[in-house]
C-alpha cells in the first residue's frame, strides 16, 4: 500500500463523551487506526468497541493530559503501534460555574492544567513524531470563549483564550515545515460537559441555546488537517457575539451578564467538583439531551425574553 492510501494514524484525548467521541466514530467511518486517550479505561473501552465495530483498529491508553509525562506515553505508544501518527486531536477538557473568588484554587488550576496545559502537553509530545515525518496536522479545539469572555466560567475562558494565543503562535513557527496547526471554534454543543462542570453557584446549569451537534463539531475536526483555512468556528448563530464584543464591550459586558444569571443559571442546585479534578468512569453519550425540541423553544423563549428586558431597559 503506497503511502497516500495508508489509513490515518490519529490519536484523539478527551474521547470518552461528547465531541472526542463523536469524533472517533467519525474518523472510524474513514477506515483510520485510532489511538483513544481519556482518564477513565472503562469509558475509552466502550468507545473502541462502537470504533471496532466499524471496522477500526484502536488502541485505548488511558491518560490525564494535565500530567505531561502520560501525554509523552501517549504519544510513544500511538508510535509504537502503528509507527507513525497523522493526526493529533486536542480535545480534553472540563468546565467549572462559579464567580473567580467563589472557584477553589484547585478546580480553577485544574480548568485551566487541563483545557490550555493538556493541549500544550500534546503539541510537545506530538511536534517530535511530526518533525521526522516532514508532516503532520495538530487540530486543537478550541471554544468561542477563546474570542468572548463571560462571568462566572473564568478558569475555561482563560484556557481557551491561552490556546487560541498558542495554537497562533505555534501556526507562526512552523510555516513551511509541512506540519498543519488547525484549531476548531465551537460555540454551544449539546454534549455532557455542563452535566460533568463543577458548579459552585448553588443554582442549575442549562446550556446557552442553540445548541449544535457534536457531530458538527467532529466533522470540523475531519476536515480541519485539509482546509488552509486556520480557525474553523461551529455554531454561526452564536458567533454574533463576536463583533458586538471587539465595537461595543459594555453592551457585551452587560448581554453576556443577564445571559449567564438569567438564563444559563436558574434555579436551585447542588455544589459539585462535577468530573473536574476525578473522572465518571463510564462512557457517557455524545449528546446531552439539549437539542430536545421543547426545551429548544423554552430555551430560547427565554433568551429572546432577556434580551427583550436589556434593551427596553437601555431604552427607559
Amino acid at each position: 500500500m503506497s503511502p497516500a492510501q495508508r489509513p490515518e494514524v490519529v490519536v484523539i484525548t478527551g474521547a470518552s463523551s461528547g465531541i472526542g467521541r463523536e469524533t472517533a466514530r467519525a474518523y472510524a467511518h474513514r477506515g483510520a487506526r485510532l489511538v483513544l486517550a481519556s482518564r477513565s479505561r472503562a469509558a475509552l473501552e466502550t468507545v473502541a468497541g462502537e470504533c471496532r465495530a466499524l471496522g477500526a483498529r484502536t488502541l485505548v491508553v488511558p491518560t490525564d493530559v494535565s500530567r505531561e509525562t502520560e501525554v509523552e506515553a501517549l504519544a510513544a505508544a500511538a508510535v509504537a503501534q502503528y509507527g507513525r501518527i497523522d493526526v493529533w486531536v486536542g480535545n480534553a477538557g472540563v468546565f467549572a460555574y462559579g464567580s473567580f473568588e467563589e472557584l477553589p484554587a484547585g478546580v480553577f488550576r485544574q480548568v485551566v492544567e487541563t483545557n490550555l496545559m493538556g493541549q500544550i502537553h500534546g503539541a510537545r509530545a506530538a511536534l517530535p513524531y511530526f518533525r521526522r515525518q516532514g508532516k503532520g496536522a495538530l487540530v486543537l479545539v478550541g471554544s468561542l470563549y477563546s474570542r468572548v469572555g463571560s462571568p462566572a466560567v473564568s478558569p475555561y475562558v482563560t484556557g481557551k483564550f491561552g490556546l487560541l494565543g498558542f495554537a497562533e503562535c505555534l501556526r507562526q513557527e512552523l510555516r513551511g515545515s509541512g506540519i498543519r496547526v488547525r484549531i476548531v471554534l465551537p460555540a454551544t454543543i449539546d454534549t455532557p460537559i455542563y452535566g460533568h462542570a463543577a458548579n459552585v453557584t448553588g443554582r442549575r446549569v442549562r446550556p446557552l441555546p442553540p445548541t449544535a451537534a457534536p457531530a458538527r463539531v467532529a466533522r470540523a475536526i475531519v476536515r480541519s488537517p485539509g482546509r488552509r483555512r486556520f480557525a474553523a468556528p461551529v455554531g454561526r448563530m452564536q458567533m454574533w457575539v463576536i463583533p458586538v464584543h471587539d465595537l461595543a464591550p459594555g453592551l457585551y459586558d452587560r448581554i453576556a451578564s443577564v445571559l449567564m444569571h438569567r438564563v444559563e443559571l436558574h434555579g436551585a442546585g447542588p455544589v459539585t467538583l462535577g468530573t473536574v479534578l476525578e473522572p465518571s468512569g463510564a462512557a457517557d453519550q455524545t449528546t446531552g439531551g439539549w437539542r430536545s425540541n421543547g426545551l429548544r423553544l423554552l430555551l430560547g423563549g427565554a433568551v429572546a425574553a432577556t434580551l427583550a428586558a436589556l434593551v427596553a431597559a437601555r431604552h427607559r
